[in-house]
């Protein structure tokens, strides 16, 4: 994906003034930034979910507003920061409807979209909900779930707003090994909002600072990680060490 001078606004308020941005296969984005700087606007706009102020933004050489919807389904999975279950639907049902796009000459599911659904559920460890009402479920259940119908969507491009959101600290850290390894042996992209430092740093190989006024700082983790920009970006000071080889990030006292 490329983004050329695209400006984001929100009423008065501009939010991302003329970003130049490209997110190529194999890498993951973290998009980092104070409440209301405009990330998850940033993240809506890429799906398609909202209109272009101004600017271009190119998908696999072609115009985002250009993609058939169904084909764009197929290149580019979105995972949203909250989801409202007005009916029913069992979880592996959730998750096989994002095979929709996949759908072009038959309306049932067949065997092979069944599978992949079951292996992302697996995955998630959420196969023994598979026959639940996803509206009896947890949050963390319910977010492991959608993260479930995201990986079966199977798009090239996932966008994931605060995917670790409502999860356990277990579950925070196997969702995060399980997109660093779709980057990493699948050659997908990822670009996800996150308010945790020390999760986004686990798995992010490049960043995207928001800083709230329009300015914005984009390039690989070990260059845009550092407690300076961070402290700046986030309006608070951050103190950034190293524990058993790891990297850390905490709040300045």
């Amino acid at each position: 994906m490329k983004i050329h001078h695209l400006n984001l606004t929100a009423g008065k308020r501009l939010l991302v003034q003329d970003l130049n941005w490209q997110v190529n296969a194999g890498e993951c984005w973290c998009i980092i930034g104070r409440n209301g700087a405009g990330k998850s606007t940033l993240l809506r706009t890429l799906a398609g979910l909202r209109p272009v102020e101004s600017g271009d933004i190119f998908l696999d050489g072609k115009s985002l507003s250009a993609w058939p919807l169904a084909e764009l389904a197929r290149e580019r999975a979105f995972l949203s920061q909250s989801r409202t279950d007005a009916f029913g639907y069992s979880a592996i049902e959730t998750v096989l409807s994002a095979r929709h796009p996949y759908h072009d000459a038959h309306y049932w599911e067949s065997g092979d979209d069944m599978q992949i659904a079951l292996d992302t559920m697996r995955e998630l460890d959420v196969a023994d909900l598979a026959q639940r009402d996803v509206r009896s479920l947890s949050g963390g259940e319910r977010q492991r779930v959608a993260i479930a119908a995201l990986l079966a969507q199977d798009a090239q491009l996932m966008l994931l707003d605060e995917p670790a959101n409502a999860l356990d600290l277990a579950h925070q850290v196997s969702v995060m090994q399980l997109l660093s390894r779709c980057c990493r042996e699948k050659n997908k992209s990822v670009v996800m909002v996150s308010h945790d430092l020390n999760l986004a740093q686990r798995i992010a190989s490049h960043a995207l600072l928001l800083m709230g006024d329009g300015q914005w700082l984009a390039g690989s983790a070990a260059d845009m990680l550092t407690a300076a920009q961070l402290g700046a970006c986030l309006g608070y000071p951050i103190e950034r060490f190293e524990h058993h080889g790891q990297i850390l990030f905490i709040p300045k006292n």
